[in-house]
């Protein structure tokens, strides 16, 4: 059975003080953004096995998963947020926990969702996250990833509304997950719409 653990003390986030501001922003996002719908059916179709939202924020794409047939469950750093999710999505699992150390069994998922979960990680860490990633996922399984995307291939601090974040090259993801042992399957890079200012990007990554 697949499960995870619940450590007994979490420091309050930034994520936690914006919590319900950022429910009622997100939790329709996909209504207006048809690529990203299309990019989540795809990672749908191609996944087999339990899959974790890592960032689940308040489970908006946690519900969307699992309305296109995936077992899934979400996890996030914020208490705040993991109540949220609970309270609007009392028929799902939602836990807390820390994406650099994932209370998980290796390879028992069959797919890991982190949709912008990854933006505020020093750059030095997120190998270590990829890492991470690699290590619950079983062989066949896979991962899909969402970022603020730039050309330069280093990565670029900006002034994120919550707390520091880096925008990265799609280029330079794709090669720090293929250094984690990933293979890419496809990627969608697209304009800013409704007043984001940076290009968007998703990969979906295969761990053979």
């Amino acid at each position: 059975m697949l499960t995870t653990k619940e450590c007994r003390v979490f420091e309050v986030t930034p994520y936690d003080s914006v919590a319900p501001l950022y429910a009622e922003l997100f939790s329709d996002m996909l209504d207006t953004r048809p690529l990203e719908r299309a990019m989540l059916s795809a990672f749908a179709e191609l996944t087999n096995g339990p899959v974790a939202d890592l960032g689940c924020g308040p489970g908006h794409l946690t519900a969307h998963l699992r309305s296109l047939g995936l077992d899934v469950f979400g996890l996030d750093l914020s208490p705040s947020m993991i109540a949220l999710a609970r309270e609007a999505h009392p028929d799902l699992r939602f836990e807390l926990g820390s994406m650099t150390a994932l209370e998980l069994e290796d390879g028992v998922l069959g797919g890991v969702l982190a949709f912008y979960s990854v933006i505020h990680m020093p750059p030095p860490e997120l190998p270590v996250v990829f890492a991470e990633f690699f290590r619950v996922l079983k062989p066949g399984g896979h991962l899909m990833l969402g970022f603020y995307a730039g050309d330069d291939p280093e990565p670029q601090e900006f002034d994120h509304k919550v707390t520091l974040a880096y925008r990265w090259s799609p280029a330079t993801i794709s090669e720090l997950l293929r250094k984690a042992g990933f293979a890419e399957v496809g990627r969608l890079v697209r304009e800013p719409i409704d007043g984001e200012r940076f290009l968007q990007a998703q990969l979906i990554m295969r761990k053979p």
